[in-house]
C-alpha cells in the first residue's frame, strides 16, 4: 500500500497552529515595547495608574476610601498601555481633588468628589490625571477580559472600538498602537 502524504495544515513545513499562536503573541508584545519605546523617546505625558480601595467601617470609625499607586500608563483610544508595555481596558479615571463640602445637588456628582478625594488620600498631587478600575489584557493566549476591545483573530490581535463591530476590519493591534501613538507623539495642528 502506498504511503500517504501528511495532511496540508496551511503552515510552512516545521510550523504549526501552536507556533502561528506563539506568533501573535510575540507580534503583539513587540507591538507594545515598540509603542513605550516611541511614547518615552517623545515626552508624552503619562497619566497614573491606581486600584480604588473603598471605604470601610472599623468598628465605630470609617475609614475614608483611597487608591493604591500601580504605576503610570499612557492612554490610548480605549486602552492604557503601562511603561513595562501591558496593556489595560481604560475603566474609569478622575483628578485628584479636595473633597468640596456636599452640595447634596446629585448622587453621582457626590460619588465623583469622593472618588477625586480617594486620588489624593492616595498621595497622587492635586489635579493628577489617575486611571482606575482597569482590566488587565492578557496577550498569551488566555481569554481576553469581557467587553475586551482587544481580539484574538486567527493569527494577529485585533482592535476594535466597540463590541459589536466586526473583527474582520479591525485593524491589527500593532497597526492600531503604531497610528494612535503617532498622534500622540506627533499631534495635528490645532489639536492641543
Amino acid at each position: 500500500m502506498p504511503e500517504r502524504a501528511a495532511p496540508r495544515t496551511g503552515y510552512p513545513e516545521g510550523m504549526d497552529a501552536e507556533a502561528e499562536s506563539g506568533n501573535a503573541e510575540r507580534e503583539a508584545h513587540d507591538a507594545c515595547r515598540r509603542a513605550v519605546e516611541r511614547l518615552r523617546a517623545a515626552d508624552v505625558r503619562t497619566e497614573a495608574l491606581a486600584e480604588f480601595v473603598p471605604s470601610e467601617r472599623k468598628l465605630l470609625w470609617r475609614k475614608a476610601a483611597t487608591m493604591r499607586e500601580q504605576g503610570e500608563v499612557w492612554r490610548i483610544g480605549p486602552l492604557l498601555l503601562d511603561t513595562d508595555g501591558r496593556l489595560y481596558v481604560a475603566g474609569r479615571a478622575t483628578r485628584a481633588a479636595e473633597r468640596p463640602r456636599p452640595s447634596y445637588q446629585s448622587e453621582s456628582r457626590e460619588e465623583r468628589r469622593d472618588i477625586a478625594a480617594a486620588a489624593l488620600k492616595g498621595g497622587f498631587a492635586a489635579g493628577t490625571a489617575v486611571d482606575f478600575d482597569a482590566v488587565p489584557i492578557p496577550l498569551d493566549g488566555s481569554p481576553m477580559p469581557p467587553d475586551s476591545p482587544v481580539v484574538r483573530a486567527g493569527d494577529a490581535y485585533r482592535v476594535r472600538w466597540h463590541p459589536t463591530a466586526p473583527i474582520a476590519t479591525a485593524p491589527t493591534l500593532a497597526a492600531f498602537l503604531e497610528d494612535r501613538v503617532g498622534l500622540l507623539v506627533d499631534p495635528p495642528i490645532g489639536s492641543t
